[in-house]
């Protein structure tokens, strides 16, 4: 008697892939609108580990909810340095330093108390030509729209053929403050490829990194340790590292963030559909917001708006398309840049009025 595993199959209007910002937004969304939503992840609790420089910068008609419970601090201004020059100074540049992992939990929160089962610890296998997701376990899920919210390596975008292509590889310590500081300090140079060094402050640390084009990322910890050791030795941080991460951001642009596989629509939000922003790897007020929007857009679909996935496309395109051309075009221009020329830095850089010329 022959004998095999069963499979179970576990069917929804809505399954989320990913927790993050953007599934958890998009999850909630659509459990609003009366419909089974399951949304999982593959870790075993919201935003941990942290992998995210926790700045989220005010971006005006972008709402990214309530930052309240999650902000350690309130920035002010921006200090760019060029080359160790001395910085230029952004006065108005508001944003907060957040809690990440409390910043996630609270949208996870926010998505169970819409009806939403959200489950931790659920790794995708494969996602099948039907649109059916194969888990870790062993478990199926079957729904009418798959939301791919599952970061720059996305297996949603994957499954449809959109794929981030040029990723930017990251480094960041959490280090001591040695004294207050509202601004967010950038550090522009040559010697930081295809990308750039920051330090943010977040009440009595600072979480200080990089991020540097994948060919470059050997050299990240040297990169790293030498900012460090530069800004004990001027006093503006301590010694001991309390903490390391790091991961990719996906720097190509915005992807086709809509398609099928058979009858399942396929919607991706935040960095599975290139949203954040190539410069500067901000990309938390897109997630919440793109995420919003897939989640309506699935309810749409489910309500019977066969157009709804091409509408969501479109709103994407719409809301961050002409910012997010700019900074391609930007960071390409910033790729040939091999020698210490400081013009071609700052009009790389969102801080200096050359960024924004045609």
């Amino acid at each position: 008697m022959a004998t095999g595993r069963v499979t179970t199959i576990e069917r929804a209007d809505v399954l989320v892939l990913g927790l993050g910002p953007a599934g958890a937004s998009a999850a909630a969304a659509a459990a609003r609108a009366g419909l089974r939503v399951i949304a999982i992840d593959r870790k075993r609790e919201p935003g941990r580990p942290v992998q995210c420089a926790e700045f989220v910068p005010a971006i005006a008609g972008i709402e990214v909810g309530d930052l309240a419970v999650s902000t350690r601090q309130r920035i002010r201004s921006m200090l760019t340095f060029v080359e160790g020059d001395p910085p230029d100074a952004k006065a108005d540049f508001p944003g907060h330093m957040i809690d990440r992992a409390a910043f996630d939990a609270a949208l996870v929160a926010a998505a169970r108390h819409a009806g939403a089962e959200c489950r931790f610890g659920a790794a995708v296998r494969r996602i099948d030509g039907d649109g059916a997701v194969e888990l870790a376990d062993g478990r199926t899920h079957c729904a009418g729209v798959l939301v791919g919210a599952d970061g720059p390596r996305s297996a949603a975008g994957r499954s449809i053929g959109r794929v981030n292509a040029e990723l930017v590889e990251t480094r960041q310590i959490t280090v001591p403050l040695a004294e207050p500081h509202a601004a967010t300090d950038i550090h522009l140079s040559a010697d930081i490829p295809g990308g750039y060094a920051w330090l943010f402050p977040k009440g009595e640390v600072a979480n200080l990194g990089a991020g540097v084009s994948p060919a470059f990322r050997r050299r990240l910890k040297d990169i790293v340790g030498r900012l460090h050791a530069r800004l004990v030795e001027r006093g503006r941080v301590g010694p001991r590292v309390l903490g390391t991460t790091g991961g990719p951001i996906p720097v190509g642009g915005m992807l086709e963030a809509a398609g099928t596989l058979a009858h399942t629509l396929v919607l991706l939000a935040g960095d599975a559909a290139g949203l954040a922003n190539p410069v500067t790897g901000a990309g938390i007020a897109a997630a919440v917001h793109s995420g919003r929007l897939a989640g309506e857009a699935a309810a749409a679909k489910v309500g019977g708006d066969q157009a709804a996935g091409a509408a969501y496309a479109e709103e994407l395109r719409d809301v961050f398309g002409a910012a997010l051309d700019r900074a391609v075009r930007r960071r390409h221009e910033l790729a040939c840049v091999r020698q210490r020329d400081r013009a071609a830095l700052r009009r790389g850089w969102i801080a200096y009025p050359e960024y924004w010329t045609a």
